[in-house]
């Protein structure tokens, strides 16, 4: 019988065993988990960062068209996206005041992604509150910071910003936020002012662009988010509307309800009727806030903001041909 080897002889046998053990695991695991990684291609939307921009729109206080607070607003985006290099451009316009006649200057912004692509994709909502909460049973003259119905868009271009240019969409794509959607202080007063300038540019002055479908969003932040399919956006761009809810059900975000449910007069009228832009509206247009001046930050989610992102950059990427 051979004899035996010592203790520390059989320990340093163990540890080279046990160390070429670790570096087969660890090549498979390389093997394995790298192209796992890589295969999954959906961006990092920041729920808790889309929040902080809604916040921080809000800060700024009242943002109706022509005020301070609109001013103020305009830099605050121009020096966000041109942070990701992004194209800013504007278009300047004056509509009469409702009240006074006195003109009132607008301004849309428009933020291109792949300025270079003639055929394009628009994202757009307006970025103007109401003057005052109206709807508000106990204060309709009070404060009305608008932050579902306003900031919510504004906040959600901030965040998808941070994700454009690791896209690489078929389409260049525009945001596009409107001035002059509300300046509204009686119910006869004209709305879609920005909205409906930008439509007839395009149609009088045809850019060297064209716009192959429209996404106009609108009150996407609610805390209890549930998005239907409206009817309007059913009636003129049918074939767009459901491939962003067939996405969502791809995603597994079940606040885009696929059943339709009311007929909104929105930004995306001017965009079907004038412009001829085949565009859909993303509105929660059950929001228990609306118009009132509970429509502040804690009525929001970053959450409800990130799942409308998801679905949106998705989408980009998965764009269906026009009919």
């Amino acid at each position: 019988m051979p004899d035996s080897p010592d203790k520390s002889t059989q320990q340093s046998g163990m540890r080279r065993k046990l160390s070429r053990y670790v570096i087969a695991l660890t090549a498979v695991a390389v093997v394995v988990l790298v192209p796992l990684r890589m295969l999954s291609d959906e961006p990092d939307v920041d729920a808790q960062r889309s929040f902080r921009y809604l916040v921080q729109i809000c800060k700024i206080g009242r943002r109706f068209s022509g005020s301070q607070g609109m001013a103020t607003q305009q830099n605050v985006i121009a020096q966000h996206f041109a942070k990701f290099g992004a194209q800013i451009r504007y278009q300047a316009f004056d509509a009469p005041h409702p009240q006074t006649g006195m003109p009132v200057r607008m301004m849309n912004i428009i933020v291109s992604w792949h300025p270079e692509s003639k055929e394009r994709v628009l994202f757009a909502c307006h970025y103007d509150t109401r003057p005052f909460p109206d709807r508000d049973r106990f204060n309709p003259r009070g404060v009305f910071v608008g932050a579902n119905d306003g900031a919510s868009g504004v906040a959600l271009f901030m965040e998808m910003a941070h994700h454009m240019r690791d896209l690489d969409p078929k389409y260049g794509v525009d945001f596009v936020f409107f001035d002059g959607e509300e300046l509204v202080y009686s119910k006869n007063d004209k709305y879609f002012l920005g909205s409906e300038y930008f439509a007839k540019q395009y149609r009088d002055k045809p850019p060297a662009h064209r716009y192959i479908y429209g996404v106009l969003v609108d009150m996407i932040a609610d805390r209890r988010l549930n998005l239907f399919f409206e009817k309007n956006s059913m009636k003129y761009a049918p074939q767009l509307t459901r491939s962003i809810w067939n996405t969502a059900r791809d995603l597994r975000i079940r606040e885009f309800t696929r059943k339709t449910k009311h007929e909104i007069n929105d930004d995306h009228i001017p965009l079907n009727q004038i412009a001829k832009i085949p565009t859909c509206d993303l509105i929660d247009f059950d929001y228990r806030y609306w118009h009132t001046t509970k429509d502040v930050p804690s009525a929001c989610s970053g959450s409800s903001i990130k799942k409308v992102a998801r679905v949106l950059l998705r989408w980009l990427e998965n764009i269906p041909s026009p009919s």
